[in-house]
């Protein structure tokens, strides 16, 4: 930027303008070939996502085959540790059991997931 003094404590200020192109080429994570997409997939309770080729997808998709075949399609999960919407528990009743199987919980506010699979594993 370039600034020239005028009378009266007027500046004029030169802008240049740069035009810039940013291209962004996704690789194969296995291969390094070009022209990847991410795939997603889950494992043991662990999600993975991979940026694969045409080829590597579709050997992805060939070994998957058979076990996809063969499971059944979970419900997707929300992030973080929202607990699956279900029939509704007595708070206070959990509240009464952990203090009574000498569990720590609070007065109020959230009971932990540890302290709701307990219960529930209990009745």
């Amino acid at each position: 930027m370039r600034c020239g003094a005028l009378t009266g404590g007027q500046q004029i200020v030169n802008h240049h303008v740069m035009a810039k192109n940013v291209s962004v080429v996704i690789t194969d994570d296995l291969d390094g070939s070009a022209g990847a997409r991410s795939v997603s997939f889950g494992f043991e309770g662990a999600s993975y996502e991979i940026d694969l080729g045409d080829a590597n997808r579709e050997k992805l998709e060939t070994a998957l085959a058979p076990f996809i075949a063969g499971g059944r399609r979970a419900r997707s999960a929300r992030r973080g540790t929202a607990r699956p919407a279900g029939p509704s528990v007595d708070r206070a009743a959990v509240r009464a059991w952990a203090r009574q199987t000498g569990l720590n919980v609070s007065e109020r506010g959230r009971i932990s997931a540890e302290v709701m699979s307990q219960y529930e594993a209990a009745h």
